[in-house]
């Protein structure tokens, strides 16, 4: 049995991380999802995870901008997918290099293509 690509999805917003959880679940990724830029950092370092998809804002405190630099710090290959409704003049300041960046809304299917197309093969953690 081929093991599934861990994905970890950091997003507020109860709804859209349900949805996102959901979609990619069905598309044979195993999900972790973090409603908060902490709760992203701590999970990030308890396991390994193929891909992040976080949005930008996430309330006060870390933002998605640091949990990505986190995940590349310790897993300077993860595919990183940040979504956003208002932060993406930033991307080219404070994005880590080869992300994708999606503006909300966005179609289920544009997501998983930008995750999928970060990933290679022997990429899955």
């Amino acid at each position: 049995m081929e093991k599934k690509p861990k994905l970890l999805i950091v997003e507020d917003e109860p709804l859209i991380r349900m949805s996102l959880a959901e979609a990619f679940a069905e598309v044979g990724y195993a999900i972790l999802e973090s409603s908060t830029g902490k709760d992203a950092i701590a999970k990030l370092e308890e396991a390994d995870f193929a891909a992040v998809v976080t949005d930008i804002r996430l309330g006060a405190g870390i933002n998605g901008w640091d949990v990505a630099r986190s995940a590349r710090q310790q897993h300077p290959q993860m595919a990183v997918v940040y979504m956003t409704g208002d932060s993406a003049g930033d991307w080219a300041r404070e994005g880590v290099p080869t992300s994708v960046l999606l503006k909300k809304p966005f179609a289920m299917a544009q997501m998983i293509a930008a995750v999928c197309s970060l990933l290679k093969p022997v990429d899955h953690l």
